[in-house]
C-alpha cells in the first residue's frame, strides 16, 4: 500500500478531507459568514448578534444529514446580499429536497426562508431551523419573548445551565446585543422552543423547530411541501468603542499563583487494555497523574482486562481509577460482587472507583420515566461494602447534560464526575473550538449542584467515546468530521493538541480537582497504534505518538503545581495556562484558530526555553515521544511569539 504524503492538512487536522469554503458577506453595518448552507456570526457594527442560523435535518438517531448543495447563487450588492440554493439530503432509506433563500439589507434585517419537500416518507427527530444565540453578553441577561399565542413576557437567558427547555412555544425572541442595540428574531412556519446548548458543550443557546415534548421521531409525508422562515431585525446604534487594530498581537499577561493545576490523567478503555500494555513504556514516560480504566459488566473478558490494568499499574506505577458499569439486571449488591470477583481473580485493586449502571449511559429528558436501575444510594452502598476504604465517585460517564438531568445527591460520593465531547451537534473545526467557551458555565453549574464535593472530569476528547442519544456511535469511514463518531481524525493532528490545552486551561481556571484527557491508545488516544481504520501518513510512517501526547506529558508531571494566573486578551483565539514549581515558571499557549497568531507575553521574566508543537516540526514531535526533554529553542527574553495554525508552545524558565 502506497504511503500517504504528509500534507499540511494532515498535520493540522489529521485528514485531507477539506471543509466547505466560507464567504464573508456584508449589508451595510451587517456582516455574516455563509458556511455550507448556513449563516454564521451575524454581526452589527462588529457586535455579535447571533452565532448562527441553519436549516438542519436529523435522523431517528439524532444524526445530522450533510446536504448536497446545488444551484448556489450569491449576490453581493452595495447595500445588501442575497443567497439562493437548492439542497438534497438523503440516505439509503429516505430523502428530502429543499430550496433556500437568504436576504440581508443594510437597514437592519436578515431573512432566511426554506421550502422543503420530502422525496420519500421522511422519518426524523427534527427537521427545520436552528437559531443560536451566543454566550458573551447573553448569559443571564434579559430576553423578551413572544409566544405562539401572541402573549409577551420578559425573562432572562439562564445563568446556570438549564437541564430542560427554558422556553416553549416561541414565536420571537428579543435581546440586547450591546447597549443601544436590540435584535428581534422572528421564527415562523411552526412552533419553536429553546434548549440550553451549553449542556452539550456548545457555546450557545439553541432555539429549534417543534418540541421535544411531542412524539419523536415523526414522519414528514412524501411530496407534501412545508415552509419555515427566520427573520432577524436589528435596531439601534452601539456606543462607540475602541477596538484592537487588525493584525495586532494578542496579549497574554502572566500573574501570580492562583489555585493549582488539577490532577491530569488519561483513560484506558476496556477494549484498549491489551494495547495499553504494549505501550506501557510510553505511558510511563507520559507521567499522567492517574489512569481511568473501565469494566463493563455486560462485556466478556472482564478478568483479562482487570489483569491488564493490574499489570499496567505495576509496570508504570501510575494510580488507577476504575469505572464500573453495572448491567442493571439484578441488585447493585449482587452485580458489584460479581465484578469484584473478576477483579480479585486478576489481583487488581483500583485506587478509586466510579460507579454507574448501563441505563445511565443513555439520555433521558428531565422528568421522563427511565428503565429500572439501581439508585445512586444503592450503588454507593454496594461499592462501599465490597470495596471498603476506596474513594468512590458517582455521577455520569457520559456528558454534563445527563448529570444535570440526574444530579448525584450532594455528599453521597467522595467525588462527582462527568465527561464532555465537542462533536455532539456540530463537527466543523470552528464549532469544535468554540465549545471551550461553554466550560465556565459547565463548571459553575456543576458547582451549583454539587457544592464543595471534589469535581473530576472523566475521559474527554474530540472523538466521542459513547453515544447517549442513539444505538451506537456514528461511523466515519472517510476520515471526515462526523458528529458523535468515536473516531475523529483531528485527534491525530495539531488541532487536538490545541483543543486539549484549551480544555486544561479552562477547567484549571475553574478549579476542578482532576481531568482525564481521552485515552492512551485507540481512537481517543495519544499514542499511535495500527487500527481497523485508516490513519493517513501515520500508517506508513515511523510515528509513535500524536501531538496531544506532549500536552499530556507536560501537564501530567505538573499535576498539583501552583497555577499561574495567565490571562489571554482573546481567550477564544489563544488559550493560556501556566504553573510554578521549584524548577521555575512554565507557560503554555495554544492557537485555537486556523490562522497564524502573534502573541505578546508579559510577566514572564528572564531567559526561557521554547518547545513548539507546529506544522514545521510535525515529524519530530510524532516520532520523538521525549521531545519535551530536548534542548528546544533558547531565548533571552520572552516577548512576542508567533503561533502557527493550531500551534502550541511551552515556555519554560531557563
Amino acid at each position: 500500500m502506497a504511503k500517504t504524503a504528509l500534507t499540511r492538512a494532515i498535520k493540522l487536522t489529521g485528514t485531507d478531507v477539506p471543509e466547505p469554503k466560507r464567504r464573508l458577506l456584508t449589508a451595510g453595518p451587517i456582516t455574516a459568514l455563509f458556511d455550507n448552507g448556513a449563516i454564521r456570526y451575524i454581526r452589527y457594527r462588529g457586535a455579535e448578534v447571533l452565532r448562527g442560523v441553519a436549516y438542519l435535518l436529523r435522523d431517528k438517531n439524532w444524526g445530522t444529514y450533510g446536504p448536497t448543495i446545488e444551484d448556489l447563487k450569491i449576490r453581493q450588492g452595495k447595500d445588501g446580499f442575497s443567497i439562493t440554493y437548492t439542497a438534497t439530503a438523503k440516505d439509503k432509506e429516505q430523502g428530502m429536497r429543499y430550496a433556500a433563500r437568504i436576504e440581508a439589507k443594510a437597514e437592519g434585517t436578515v431573512m432566511f426562508q426554506v421550502t422543503a419537500t420530502p422525496l420519500t416518507d421522511f422519518l426524523t427527530n427534527r427537521t427545520g431551523f436552528v437559531v443560536l444565540h451566543p454566550l458573551v453578553g447573553v448569559v443571564g441577561e434579559p430576553v423578551e419573548i413572544v409566544h405562539t399565542d401572541g402573549k409577551k413576557r420578559k425573562s432572562r437567558f439562564p445563568k446556570f445551565i438549564s437541564p430542560g427547555q427554558p422556553v416553549f412555544e416561541i414565536r420571537s425572541l428579543k435581546h440586547t446585543v450591546v447597549p443601544g442595540v436590540t435584535a428581534t428574531v422572528l421564527m415562523e412556519g411552526n412552533k419553536f422552543e429553546m434548549e440550553d446548548h451549553r449542556n452539550w458543550m456548545d457555546a450557545s443557546y439553541k432555539t429549534y423547530v417543534c418540541s421535544l415534548l411531542d412524539p419523536w421521531p415523526y414522519t414528514l409525508q412524501k411530496g407534501e411541501p412545508f415552509t419555515q422562515s427566520v427573520t432577524v431585525t436589528i435596531e439601534g446604534k452601539p456606543t462607540a468603542k475602541k477596538t484592537a487594530k487588525a493584525g495586532s498581537a494578542i496579549a497574554v499577561d502572566v500573574g501570580g499563583a492562583k489555585g493549582r493545576i488539577p490532577s491530569i490523567g488519561t483513560g484506558v478503555p476496556m477494549a484498549e487494555a491489551q494495547a495499553a500494555l504494549k505501550s506501557a513504556d510510553l505511558i510511563a514516560a507520559m507521567k499522567p497523574s492517574h489512569l481511568v480504566c473501565q469494566i463493563d459488566g455486560r462485556d466478556p473478558g472482564q478478568s483479562e482486562a482487570a489483569a491488564a490494568f493490574r499489570e499496567l499499574k505495576d509496570r508504570t506505577g501510575i494510580r488507577s481509577t476504575l469505572e464500573i458499569v453495572l448491567p442493571a439486571q439484578a441488585s447493585a449488591e449482587h452485580e458489584v460482587r460479581e465484578i469484584a470477583g473478576q477483579l480479585r481473580a486478576a489481583d487488581y485493586r483500583p485506587d478509586a472507583i466510579v460507579i454507574t449502571h448501563v441505563h445511565d449511559l443513555k439520555s433521558f429528558q428531565p422528568n421522563t420515566p427511565r428503565p429500572w436501575g439501581p439508585t445512586y444510594e444503592e450503588m454507593a452502598a454496594a461499592v462501599r461494602e465490597t470495596f471498603p476504604g476506596i474513594p468512590l465517585g458517582g455521577g455520569m460517564l457520559s456528558f454534563f447534560t445527563e448529570l444535570n438531568r440526574k444530579p448525584a445527591p450532594e455528599g453521597l460520593f467522595d467525588f462527582v464526575t462527568h465527561s464532555v465531547c465537542p462533536i455532539v451537534h456540530a463537527a466543523d473545526d470552528v464549532s469544535v473550538m468554540e465549545t471551550l467557551e461553554a466550560i465556565p458555565s459547565i463548571i459553575a453549574s456543576t458547582r451549583n449542584m454539587m457544592g464543595k464535593t471534589p469535581y473530576h472530569l472523566g475521559p474527554s476528547s474530540i472523538p466521542c467515546r459513547d453515544n447517549p442519544y442513539g444505538a451506537a456511535v456514528a461511523p466515519n469511514p472517510g476520515n471526515g468530521r462526523v458528529c458523535l463518531s468515536d473516531m475523529d481524525p483531528r485527534q491525530r493532528g495539531l488541532f487536538a493538541a490545541a483543543w486539549n490545552l484549551g480544555l486544561i486551561a479552562a477547567f484549571a481556571k475553574g478549579g476542578v480537582d482532576s481531568i482525564a484527557l481521552g485515552a492512551v491508545t485507540g481512537p481517543q488516544g495519544a499514542i499511535y497504534r495500527k487500527a481497523n481504520y485508516k490513519q493517513p501518513w501515520f500508517d506508513g510512517a515511523k510515528a509513535s505518538v500524536y501531538p496531544t501526547y506532549h500536552v499530556l506529558a507536560g501537564f501530567g508531571a505538573a499535576s498539583g503545581y501552583k497555577r499561574l494566573d495567565a490571562v489571554s486578551s482573546m481567550p477564544s483565539t489563544v488559550a493560556a495556562v501556566g504553573h510554578q514549581s521549584k524548577a521555575g515558571k512554565e507557560l503554555w499557549l495554544a492557537n485555537l484558530s486556523s490562522e497564524p497568531q502573534k502573541v505578546k507575553v508579559s510577566g514572564f521574566e528572564g531567559a526561557a526555553r521554547l518547545h513548539h508543537l507546529s506544522d514545521r516540526n510535525f515529524q519530530t514531535i510524532t516520532t520523538k515521544a521525549d521531545y519535551l526533554e530536548s534542548a528546544g529553542e533558547s531565548v533571552k527574553k520572552v516577548s512576542t511569539l508567533e503561533l502557527g495554525p493550531y500551534g502550541v508552545v511551552r515556555i519554560k524558565a531557563a
